[in-house]
């Protein structure tokens, strides 16, 4: 499985979490890793270049911190320009059909926060419902999203296992549903389980 994270932060310098996580993942190895606010720092986004990033590539991790309930502005462009009519999505529009969507959220209020009743209201489930019905649109498959929460309070003790926890989840086959039930299924053949309805 071919991994790709896009990283999305507009001032990685000043972000403890998402530093950590970048390290965690330069130190890993194997996972290409496109700093797209590097990358374009004119905001003129090369359109082939990302397309063919895409394409190599099996699972998508868009790594961001959560800005007012939704992603930093460049990553909201690069959709724009990147996810093409006739391309991603509309007639022919199959490039990234069956490929897998991981978001991986920097968020800095508590977890709590992000409930019914909470400070914010909604669960990071329901606020992130347009990335995830983006991904449906162009066949991705949306797969559960890493979230760190109160990202301005934690220790740098959490930062560091929250890197490595990050490492696993997107690494990890099962994380796909799909994955998982064909394992439980095939495992469960070979032990001659029967199911019953």
């Amino acid at each position: 499985m071919k991994i790709l994270v896009n990283l999305f932060h507009p001032h990685i310098d000043q972000s403890n979490v998402n530093k950590a996580w970048l390290a965690a993942l330069e130190k890993k190895g194997g996972i290409s890793i496109n700093r797209v606010y590097e990358q374009y720092t004119d905001w003129e986004i090369d359109v082939e270049r990302e397309q063919s990033l895409l394409l190599k590539h099996d699972r998508i991790v868009f790594q961001h911190p959560f800005y007012w309930y939704s992603t930093p502005p460049l990553m909201k462009k690069w959709l724009d320009d990147v996810l093409t009519y006739a391309w991603a999505y509309g007639p022919g529009g199959t490039q990234l059909v069956g490929k897998e969507w991981v978001s991986a959220i920097s968020a800095g209020g508590p977890a709590d926060a992000y409930q019914a009743g909470g400070y914010n209201n909604f669960s990071m489930s329901e606020l992130i419902k347009p990335l995830q019905q983006t991904a449906n649109l162009i066949g991705m498959d949306f797969l559960p999203a890493f979230i760190l929460h109160g990202a301005v309070q934690v220790t740098p003790e959490e930062i560091q296992q929250s890197a490595l926890d990050y490492l696993q989840h997107i690494s990890n086959e099962a994380l796909n549903p799909k994955v998982k039930l064909k394992k439980l299924l095939d495992e469960m053949e070979q032990e001659g389980t029967v199911l019953n309805s």
